[in-house]
């Protein structure tokens, strides 16, 4: 911890007080020792952004997060400041960084539930991504005009989509638009057709949100959820998400979509995005075959993603990934007849999925409770082990961290 921080004050920007805002506030340098003993990627933000310190001396820090129509206003009144698009990505970047911070920081002290914490980082990404879209857009058409009638949707996957983020989680993104019939090109100086134009808006969003600037990364994303995986574009049209799903996806595709919920762009075609997810995810299917493809994926994801300590509670046999397969399949068999038991959230889905009668209630607890147990887990372990083991070279979990670990074991429920 001593020699952590002595890194943190000598990555210190000149002419921060530090030491007299802790001689007036003697608890914030327990605090700041708590952080960059425990929590690597908390010191990390901490000092390039030391400011942040004196959030925590205002009286809100450490309630309960704003909702999310209290976040999108302040990001709003943030990024409306900005000069040009270089402040926007860094007013972007300091907002969702200290904002995380907040929650790390309760999640560090055990003054919020896993699952709350998972909710209020996705509702941090969320308001991220619904300020950043309209002025990438705007952007983007000073050079390439627009395409009158057209829309595009960003679509959450994995655990975005089901607000379940978690520390550094990337986030799993699909991008599908809708044009016009017989749209040719764009009106712009420098014009592109359909294809062209929303696969260069979609990469510079991607670019907005993964950029390394002088407040550092945004977000990672991952694609390799958009149809025909790597090989695909990186936009669909409406017309080809619909076709692929009605003639090409995969069992485990479905699975994924069951996770999907559409966090940016304009409501009409949100809402037509909705309903062709919900129609692919409503169809009949054979429950033998069904069973047997989730199966062979399982075991497939099983020798790439081989868990080799009981820490590695995503992959581990009876882990986090467990509870989701069991949680898709039971949604894919199922909602043709019980629509309800459709929801990204896996928790959610699995309390409709025990409401619906589906399975008894013993089984649904228990699954209900893995869930929370595991995602505290991961959750903890992503916000306080940077890279490496978690054990130490003795094979034991750290006493604090262990500590850590066992009170939020209490809290999952």
């Amino acid at each position: 911890a001593f020699v952590k921080f002595d890194r943190f004050l000598s990555r210190l920007p000149a002419g921060i007080q530090l030491f007299s805002m802790f001689h007036a506030n003697p608890h914030l340098l327990g605090l700041v020792a708590e952080i960059v003993g425990a929590a690597p990627r908390l010191a990390e933000h901490l000092s390039r952004r030391p400011s942040v310190l004196d959030s925590v001396l205002s009286a809100d820090f450490f309630e309960a997060p704003p909702p999310p129509e209290e976040l999108e206003r302040e990001i709003e009144r943030l990024l409306a400041q900005a000069k040009d698009m270089e402040d926007v990505l860094d007013n972007a970047r300091r907002w969702a960084g200290d904002r995380k911070f907040q929650i790390g920081v309760q999640s560090l002290r055990g003054l919020i539930q896993p699952a709350a914490a998972a909710r209020a980082l996705s509702n941090i990404a969320d308001a991220a991504l619904g300020r950043l879209l309209p002025r990438v857009e705007s952007e983007f058409a000073r050079h390439h005009g627009t395409i009158a009638g057209s829309a595009m949707v960003v679509i959450a996957m994995g655990k975005l989509g089901g607000r379940e983020i978690m520390p550094e989680s990337d986030l799993d993104l699909i991008f599908v638009y809708a044009t016009p019939d017989g749209t040719e090109v764009s009106d712009g100086a420098r014009p592109l057709a359909p294809t062209q134009y929303f696969a260069r808006l979609s990469q510079r969003l991607i670019s907005a949100l993964c950029a390394r600037t002088g407040e550092g990364r945004l977000y990672a994303v991952d694609m390799r959820l958009r149809p025909s995986g790597t090989a695909g574009p990186i936009a669909s049209s409406l017309e080809a998400f619909v076709r692929y799903h009605d003639e090409a996806a995969w069992t485990w595709e479905h699975m994924a979509l069951t996770r999907a919920r559409v966090v940016a762009g304009p409501d009409r075609l949100r809402e037509r995005i909705e309903a062709v997810i919900a129609e692919v995810l409503t169809r009949p299917r054979d429950p033998d075959t069904l069973l047997s493809d989730v199966a062979e994926m399982r075991t497939r994801m099983e020798d790439e993603h081989r868990a080799d300590t009981i820490w590695e509670v995503k992959h581990l046999r009876g882990g986090l990934i467990d509870v989701e397969f069991i949680t898709q399949y039971l949604q894919l068999k199922h909602a043709h007849a019980h629509p309800a038991v459709l929801s990204p959230n896996t928790r959610t889905a699995l309390e409709a999925i025990r409401e619906a009668g589906l399975i008894d209630d013993a089984a649904a607890e228990l699954l209900i409770e893995a869930v929370g147990l595991w995602q505290g887990v991961l959750g903890m372990v992503r916000l306080t082990v940077e890279g490496g083991s978690l054990e130490d070279r003795d094979g034991k979990v750290p006493e604090a961290l262990g500590e850590v670990l066992a009170r939020d074991r209490k809290s999952v429920g």
